[in-house]
């Protein structure tokens, strides 16, 4: 794990590995019972100044507005439209909903798989005018990889969209499709034009994997405990709770972003600046130093941020 500095942090996930997979340890967990969850949004690739997914879904609004022409008269499409960032940032969850629903069901699940590969194609970030998948952790890749080449699955266990997760998994962590857990709609069994079996999306929520919806989905699609467990903030508490109160050995990590200037410094945890977009509380902060999870540093425990960095 080359950009990982030497220290705590990288030493336990090392440690988490060698409990783990050797046979004379009293720790030993088989193959195929391995496995460890990360968080995405702050965890794995970058979240501010906002969550990629509500980029995505802004951006269809402006897409879709040529066919819905009331949507210049109506909220929270109007604001959208007039692109009051101040605005939207105010945005209540029903909002939110309301124009998810608008831009992203009632079409087959491959239609919108492909709505989105084509966003993610050509969408940049902002600060960096890169594509939003060039904006991985390298670290936590590395530890992906040093995980699964010790026998581990890995999981992303997101609050964002299973769906969207799923369009590029596989390429950018090499995590599989059916190693998505996220917030889902409902799928509807239907027939196509010539009478071929289709999966729609309903505008009706199936999973909404946050918080303790994270655990308990973990649960529903595995069975098991994790041995390790990565988040970034309060939705991601109880899933690090849920991996402590398992057998055997377990580890627990939270990225803390400490680093304004390689990429952001938001907590309100450690007295960095308060944030809505992935919220560290002192409380999360305070409760993982009480019970031994380990906190990254992005500016001291990581060398290297991003694969394209010099």
């Amino acid at each position: 794990m080359p950009s990982w500095n030497d220290g705590a942090a990288k030493q336990a996930i090392i440690n988490l590995v060698h409990a783990t997979t050797d046979p004379s340890s009293a720790n030993f967990v088989p193959v195929g019972q391995r496995f460890a969850t990360f968080d995405q949004d702050g965890t794995t690739w970058v979240e501010h100044p906002m969550y990629t997914q509500v980029v995505f879904t802004f951006d269809r609004v402006a897409a879709l507005a040529p066919q819905h022409p009331e949507w210049k008269t109506t909220e929270p499409f109007k604001t959208v439209l007039a692109g009051d960032k101040a605005a939207m940032a105010k945005f209540t969850m029903k909002d939110l909903m309301a124009i998810f629903v608008a831009t992203q069901t009632g079409m087959s699940v491959e239609a919108f798989q492909q709505i989105a590969r084509d966003w993610l194609a050509t969408a940049k970030d902002p600060r960096w005018h890169r594509p939003y998948t060039d904006l991985i952790y390298q670290p936590m890749l590395e530890v992906m990889k040093y995980l699964r080449a010790n026998g581990y699955r890995t999981y992303i266990v997101t609050g964002g969209g299973q769906d969207f997760v799923r369009v590029y998994a596989e390429q950018v962590y090499g995590i599989p499709p059916e190693q998505i857990i996220g917030s889902a709609i409902s799928t509807q069994y239907t027939y196509d034009k010539s009478g071929a079996g289709i999966l729609m999306r309903p505008p009706k929520l199936l999973l909404n994997n946050n918080f303790s919806g994270k655990p308990e989905d973990i649960y529903l699609f595995t069975g098991r405990h994790p041995q390790a467990a990565f988040g970034n903030s309060t939705g991601d508490q109880q899933m690090l709770e849920y991996t402590e109160a398992g057998p055997g050995a377990h580890l627990m990590m939270i990225v803390l972003h400490d680093d304004a200037q390689r990429e952001y410094a938001y907590g309100p945890a450690d007295g960095l600046p308060a944030t809505d977009v992935g919220t560290f509380t002192q409380a999360l902060y305070d409760e993982a130093k009480s019970k031994g999870w380990i906190v990254i540093s992005m500016k001291h425990d990581w060398n290297r941020i991003f694969s394209w960095e010099k």
